[in-house]
C-alpha cells in the first residue's frame, strides 16, 4: 500500500509553499521518517530542491499533460517505501488550464489526498478567515484539513488570526509561521534559482526546518495525511519512449530542465543514459545514438557555449553520421545558428538549425501545448501526438526550414507550426511530458 500523502496548496503562488513544503520535508527527514515527495504542474526547480531537502528525487505530476495511467504510477512510486508523501501545489489551489485541468485542485481529487492551506497573511486580518472560508468550500470533492498562517506579524496578529477563523470554520489553524526574512529564496525570469547553483542550500533547508519544527505539531499534520484512493496500476511509469538505447543527455547550469520521469522511464525500457556538459566543453558520447539538450538557461552562458569547441564539434560530428538529436526550448536554442544574450551581444551556437534567437528582445511565452509532429524524429513519427509545457522569454529572430510540429495551446487554438527539423536534428521551445494515445483523451477526466 502507498504511504499516506497531504498536499502543501496555496491561494496563490508567492505564499511560502515551497519553503514550508521545504522544511516540512528536512524536518521529518531528521527526524527519521523517510518522505517521499511530488510537485504538480511542470515547474522543473522545484522539484531539485525537494530531493535535496527529503534526498530522494522528486516526480512531477500534471493532469492536463500527463495520462491517467502516467500520473497512477508515478503517485504509486512516490509512496512506494516512505513513511509519507508531501506534495507541493502550482500556483493557486484551483489555477491551471481553462477548466481547471493541470490545478492542484485536480490532482488532490483524483488522487483523494487532503490539502493543507499556506496563506499569506502579511497583509491580512480577519479578512483571512474570509479568504480561506471560501477555499474551504469552493469545491466539494477537495478537502483542506488544515490551515498555516505564514507571515504573521507577532503574537497579537497571532491572536487575531486564530480568532476569526475559529469564529467562521471548525477547520483547524496548524501554525502561525512568523516573518523570516533569511528564508526568501533567490529568483531569476523563469522562477527561483536552481538548487545547484544556491550558495548555501543546506543551511537554508536547516533554517527551514528548524523553523516548521517549533512551529508545527509534526505529529498532526502527520496524521491529517491519508493514502491515495487510487489502486497501484503497475510496476513503472514510462512517459515517453526513449530517443536510443544509449542517449546522450546535457546535464550542468546551462541545460538542467529534464522531467525525472521521464529519464526514470527511459532507463526503464532499457535506455542508457550518457550526461555530459556542454559548459565543461564535453562533447557528447562517441558511441550515443541519440542526443538530447534539456532546457535550461544557455541565454545566461551563451559566451561559454560558443567558445565550447569540443562540444559543438562533437554535437555536428553526431548530426553528421545521423544520429537524432533533439532540443528543448534552451536545447533548442544552442542547436540554432545563434543566441543573442541579455545585453543584445550576438554568439553563435551549433548552426545544427537555420534558426536564430534573442534574450535581448524578450516576449514571455507561457502555456500547455499540444503537439503533432509533422515529421518522422527522435520523439515518434509524423503523426504523433504529445503534450507539454512551454515557458521562456527568448525571441524567434528568424526560422526556415521544415517546422518540427504543429501545436494548439491548452484551449485547441491552432498555433500553428512550432520548432524546426533539418535531418536527424529536431528541436522546439515545447517541453514534451507525455504522449498521447490515439483515440483516447490523455487527461485523467476520464478515470474521475
Amino acid at each position: 500500500m502507498s504511504a499516506p500523502a497531504l498536499i502543501i496548496a496555496a491561494p496563490a503562488s508567492g505564499s511560502g509553499k515551497t519553503t514550508i513544503t521545504l522544511g516540512l520535508l528536512r524536518a521529518l527527514a531528521r527526524r527519521g521518517y523517510a518522505v517521499g515527495s511530488f510537485k504538480v504542474g511542470p515547474d522543473y526547480i522545484d522539484p531539485a530542491f525537494h530531493a535535496a531537502a527529503a534526498r530522494r528525487p522528486c516526480p512531477n505530476l500534471d493532469s492536463w499533460a500527463m495520462r491517467f495511467e502516467t500520473l497512477a504510477l508515478l503517485m504509486q512510486e512516490a509512496g512506494s517505501g516512505v513513511d509519507l508523501v508531501l506534495g507541493e501545489g502550482v500556483m493557486g489551489l484551483f489555477d491551471g488550464a481553462p477548466g481547471g485541468a493541470g490545478s492542484t485542485a485536480d490532482i488532490a481529487a483524483l488522487f483523494g489526498l487532503p490539502v493543507v492551506l499556506v496563506v499569506d497573511v502579511r497583509a491580512m486580518g480577519a479578512s483571512a478567515a474570509a479568504l480561506i472560508e471560501g477555499f474551504l468550500r469552493h469545491r466539494d470533492d477537495v478537502h483542506v484539513v488544515g490551515v498555516i498562517l505564514n507571515g504573521v506579524g507577532g503574537a497579537e496578529h497571532a491572536q487575531l488570526l486564530r480568532e476569526a477563523c475559529d469564529d467562521h470554520f471548525a477547520t483547524p489553524v496548524l501554525a502561525c509561521l512568523p516573518r523570516d526574512p533569511t528564508l526568501a529564496l533567490p529568483s531569476r525570469h523563469l522562477g527561483l534559482v536552481q538548487a545547484a547553483e544556491h550558495p548555501a542550500l543546506e543551511a537554508f533547508l536547516e533554517r527551514a526546518a528548524d523553523l516548521v519544527e517549533r512551529e508545527v505539531d509534526l505529529g498532526w499534520l502527520m496524521r491529517l495525511a491519508r493514502p491515495s484512493s487510487v489502486s497501484p496500476m503497475g510496476n513503472h511509469a514510462t512517459p515517453l519512449a526513449p530517443l536510443g538505447q544509449r542517449i546522450a543527455i546535457a546535464r550542468d547550469a546551462a541545460f538542467a530542465f529534464a522531467y525525472p520521469a521521464t529519464l526514470a522511464g527511459w532507463r526503464r525500457q532499457g535506455a542508457e543514459l550518457r550526461p555530459f556538459s556542454p559548459l565543461a566543453d564535453e562533447a557528447p558520447a562517441l558511441d550515443a545514438d541519440a542526443v538530447y539538450l534539456p532546457g535550461g538557461y544557455p541565454e545566461l552562458h551563451a559566451a561559454r557555449l560558443a567558445q565550447a569547441e569540443r562540444f559543438r564539434r562533437g554535437l555536428c560530428a553526431a548530426a553528421g553520421r545521423g544520429t537524432p538529436i533533439l532540443g528543448e526550448c534552451g536545447g533548442y536554442m544552442v542547436l540554432g545558428e545563434s543566441l543573442a544574450d541579455a545585453d543584445g551581444q550576438v554568439h553563435p551556437m551549433a548552426g545544427l538549425l537555420p534558426v536564430r534567437t534573442s534574450f535581448a528582445e524578450r516576449r514571455r511565452q507561457l502555456g500547455y501545448r499540444e503537439i503533432e509532429l509533422l515529421g518522422d524524429g527522435p520523439l515518434g513519427g509524423h503523426g504523433e501526438r504529445l503534450r507539454g509545457h512551454e515557458f521562456h522569454y527568448a525571441t524567434e529572430l528568424s526560422r526556415v526550414g521544415a517546422p518540427f510540429a504543429r501545436a494548439r495551446d491548452a484551449r485547441g487554438r491552432d498555433l500553428g507550426p512550432v520548432g524546426c527539423r533539418l535531418g536527424s536534428v529536431a528541436g522546439s521551445f515545447v517541453h514534451v511530458i507525455d504522449r498521447v494515445v490515439p483515440g483516447r483523451r490523455p487527461s485523467w477526466q476520464d478515470h474521475a
